[in-house]
C-alpha cells in the first residue's frame, strides 16, 4: 500500500485571510501605547499624525507584498520573499531573528498581555509582589505567565489538529473584536465626547513638547521633531505589525495570487481606519494629560470609564482578552510555516520539514511554543521587542526594495499582481523606513543595536547549517 506524503490543503478563502491580516495585527498595542505617544509629542495633532504615518507606511508595504506574494505563492512569505531577492543568507537571517524574538517575542507579549487583563477578575494574575510565585535574582515568575504559557499550549495544540480549527477560532475572535473596537469607538463620540475637552486638545495642536511625570513640557524643535516622531513610532509600528503573516500561510489560501494581495489591502486598511478612529475618539473624551498619564498606560481603560462609568474597565479587559486570545492564535498557526519552509531548505531543524497527517507542520508549531514559553518566562519580551523594532523595519524595507530588484533580475516572472503606485510608493516606503531606523540609531541607540546583534547572530548559525547539510 502506498503512503503519501501530507501537503498543504488550500482552504482559506478571501475573508478568512482577512481577518489573520486584521487579527494578527490587532492585539494590545492600540489600547496601551497612545501613552507614550503622546508623552513624547505632546499634542493632539502629532498623536493622529502618528497613527496616520505608521498606517500610510504599513498600506503601502502590504499593497508592495501584494507582487511578491502573487510571485511567489507558497510558504514562508517574507523569507521566501528576501531569499529570492537577494540570496539564502539574508532570508536565514530574517528567519532566525523571527524565531528567536520576532515572532516568539511577540506571542510571549501578547499572551502576558491576556493575563495581566484576566486579573482585573482573577487578582491573583495581577503582576505584583504579593503574587510572585518564585524568584531568583532578576527572574520573577508571577501566575500570570504560567497562565499566558497554558493559552500558548493550548492554541498551539488546537492548530496541531488542522487549519480548520484556528481558522474557526481566528475568524470568530478577529470578527468579534472588530465589532467591539467599532462598538467602543461610536459609544465614544456618541455618549462621552465632549466639546470642551475636544477643543481644549485641539489648541496648539501641532505644537510638539514632551510631557513630564509632573505635566510639565519640554518643547522640541529643530532636528529633535523627528527623533521624537521616530521614538513614539516604535509603539505605533508594533502595535500594526504582524500584518504580513498571511504570505506565511500562501500554501493553505485558495488563489493565493489574488486573494493574498487583496486580504493583504482589505486588512491593513481596515486595522488603519480603527487605529486612527481610536485615537480621535481617545482626544474626544480625554484631556491629553490624562492621555499621558493613564494609569499603567492602559489609555482604553481610561477612555472606557469615561464613556460606561466604573464598569468600564471590566469592558476593556474582556475586549482585550478577547483580542489578544485571537491575535495569538494567528500568530501561531502563521509564524511555524516560516520554520517549515526554511527547514525544506536546510536551513532549519529537519523535523520541522514534515507536515503532520493534519497537513500542517506540528514539530514546527511546538520548537515555537517552547520558546515563545521560555520569553514568557524570562520576563524580558517586553524589552526584545522593544529591541527587535528597528531590525523588523529594516527587513521590510529590503523586502520592498527586493520588488525592484527583481523586476531587473527576473523580468519574465508571472506577475499576476503588480504592486500599486510602483515605483513611487515603494521608493517612499524604502525612504521613510530608512529614515525612522537612521532616527532610531541617532536618537534611541537602546533600540538598535541589541536588535542588530540579535540578527548578525544568524550569520554563524547559517554557515553552520550549510556546512551541516555537505556532511
Amino acid at each position: 500500500m502506498r503512503t503519501t506524503t501530507p501537503e498543504f490543503k488550500p482552504s482559506l478563502g478571501l475573508f478568512d485571510a482577512t481577518m489573520i491580516v486584521a487579527g494578527s495585527m490587532i492585539g494590545s498595542g492600540i489600547f496601551i501605547v497612545s501613552a507614550d505617544i503622546t508623552r513624547n509629542v505632546g499634542s493632539a495633532g502629532w498623536l493622529v499624525a502618528i497613527w496616520l504615518i505608521t498606517g500610510f507606511m504599513t498600506l503601502t508595504a502590504a499593497l508592495s507584498y501584494g507582487e511578491l506574494s502573487a510571485m511567489f505563492p507558497k510558504a514562508g512569505g517574507q523569507y521566501v520573499y528576501l531569499k529570492e531577492s537577494y540570496n539564502p543568507l539574508l532570508g536565514f537571517l530574517y528567519g532566525w531573528s523571527f524565531f528567536s524574538v520576532i515572532q516568539t517575542g511577540t506571542i510571549a507579549a501578547v499572551g502576558v498581555a491576556f493575563s495581566k487583563f484576566a486579573g482585573y477578575f482573577f487578582p491573583a494574575l495581577e503582576m505584583t509582589d504579593a503574587n510572585i510565585i518564585f524568584q531568583a535574582g532578576f527572574l520573577k515568575i508571577y501566575p500570570a505567565q504560567l497562565v499566558s504559557i497554558a493559552i500558548i499550549i493550548l492554541l498551539t495544540y488546537i492548530n496541531t489538529k488542522g487549519v480548520q480549527g484556528g481558522k474557526l477560532i481566528q475568524t470568530t475572535f478577529t470578527v468579534t473584536k472588530l465589532v467591539s473596537l467599532f462598538g467602543l469607538i461610536g459609544f465614544g463620540f456618541l455618549l462621552a465626547a465632549k466639546s470642551e475637552i475636544w477643543n481644549a486638545n485641539w489648541q496648539d495642536a501641532w505644537s510638539m513638547k514632551t510631557v513630564a511625570a509632573d505635566n510639565s513640557t519640554t518643547p522640541v524643535i529643530g532636528l529633535a521633531i523627528f527623533g521624537a516622531i521616530a521614538a513614539s513610532m516604535v509603539g505605533s509600528i508594533f502595535s500594526s505589525d504582524a500584518w504580513n503573516n498571511v504570505t506565511f500561510i500562501a500554501g493553505e489560501i485558495k488563489n493565493p495570487k489574488r486573494n493574498i494581495g487583496l486580504s493583504l489591502f482589505l486588512g491593513t486598511l481596515i486595522v488603519t481606519i480603527i487605529y486612527v478612529s481610536a485615537n480621535l475618539m481617545y482626544i474626544s473624551v480625554l484631556p491629553l494629560n490624562d492621555i499621558a498619564h493613564a494609569p499603567a498606560d492602559r489609555v482604553a481603560v481610561s477612555a472606557s470609564n469615561a464613556i460606561f462609568g466604573n464598569i468600564g474597565t471590566y469592558v476593556i479587559a474582556v475586549m482585550i482578552m478577547i483580542s489578544t486570545f485571537g491575535c495569538n492564535n494567528g500568530l501561531i498557526l502563521a509564524g511555524a510555516r516560516v520554520y517549515y519552509t526554511m527547514a525544506q531548505d536546510g536551513l532549519f531543524f529537519k523535523k520541522a520539514s514534515t507536515l503532520n497527517k493534519n497537513a500542517v507542520p506540528e514539530w514546527a508549531l511546538w520548537a515555537q511554543c517552547v520558546v515563545a514559553a521560555l520569553l514568557c518566562l524570562s520576563g524580558k519580551y517586553g524589552d526584545l521587542l522593544d529591541m527587535v523594532s528597528f531590525i523588523v523595519v529594516i527587513f521590510y524595507v529590503l523586502t520592498i526594495i527586493g520588488i525592484f530588484i527583481l523586476r531587473k533580475k527576473r523580468p519574465d516572472i508571472e506577475r499576476p499582481y503588480k504592486a500599486v503606485g510602483y515605483p513611487v510608493l515603494p521608493a517612499i516606503y524604502v525612504i521613510m523606513g530608512t529614515l525612522f531606523c537612521v532616527l532610531l540609531i541617532i536618537y534611541k541607540p537602546n533600540f538598535t543595536w541589541p536588535g542588530l546583534i540579535i540578527a548578525l547572530l544568524g550569520i554563524p548559525l547559517y554557515y553552520l547549517a550549510v556546512r551541516s547539510n555537505k556532511k
